[in-house]
């Protein structure tokens, strides 16, 4: 129950966003997303069993509110085929920090009764430029996270670096809290070079400190990412 009222509350306000943009066309902004991985990692684990995965999304933006829709396939070794994610928050800057406030839908097609993978979260964040750096951190919460039915937290801090024009290198550390089963340590270490305003090759490491599972094993994932 906590997941549905959770899940409604997200889609009204999604809702709202798409008709405020209808009733003020001229100040909504839309961006549109495309990819293709050698390997879909979220948090350090695999979601395509460690198999090609392709992706895409779009992104409304009104003032400091944005809303949006991303889907991924997966292969959760059943009938799961797709992930759709759902979102929607506020961004607003004070005293040099960017801070955004939302929340993150995540549904599974196909998904059944029993794998429960569905689950929603909430989230803050906040990040401050100096120069050519970027250093923020952000923090996730569910009441019931994603087949487990239990609550999860998770807290990372991310870091960015822009030493040239068209290259970025950034890494992030995070930890993943459930309040029943074991919680695990995550990092990411990589580079990103934009061809284009509209083309982005990103390469990555990923690793965690979870033993004796492969998919959460580390691993160098290359994404090719098309923005317009």
């Amino acid at each position: 129950m906590r997941l549905q009222a959770t899940c409604a509350a997200l889609a009204a306000a999604i809702a709202t966003l798409a008709t405020a943009g209808a009733a003020s066309a001229q100040d909504a902004e839309f961006a549109f997303n495309a990819a293709a991985t050698n390997d879909y990692v979220f948090r350090g684990a695999s979601q395509s069993n460690e198999n090609f995965a392709l992706s895409g999304g779009v992104d409304m933006t009104i003032g400091g509110l944005y809303s949006g829709v991303w889907a991924s396939t997966v292969d959760f070794g059943d009938d799961t085929s797709a992930e759709i994610d759902a979102y929607g928050g506020f961004r607003f800057e004070a005293q040099g920090f960017a801070f955004d406030l939302g929340a993150v839908g995540y549904f599974y097609a196909h998904d059944d009764q029993a794998s429960d993978y569905d689950y929603v979260e909430v989230k803050a964040a906040a990040s401050r430029a100096i120069g050519p750096v970027t250093a923020g951190v952000a923090v996730y919460y569910s009441p019931d996270f994603f087949g487990v039915d239990e609550t999860a937290t998770y807290v990372e801090g991310n870091v960015a670096f822009t030493p040239i024009d068209k290259v970025t290198v950034s890494g992030a550390v995070g930890k993943q809290w459930l309040d029943v089963t074991g919680d695990y340590v995550t990092w990411n270490v990589g580079a990103a070079y934009a061809f284009t305003d509209s083309l982005v090759f990103d390469v990555r490491y990923h690793d965690t400190d979870v033993d004796n599972a492969p998919l959460y094993d580390g691993r160098a994932v290359a994404t090719l990412k098309v923005l317009f």
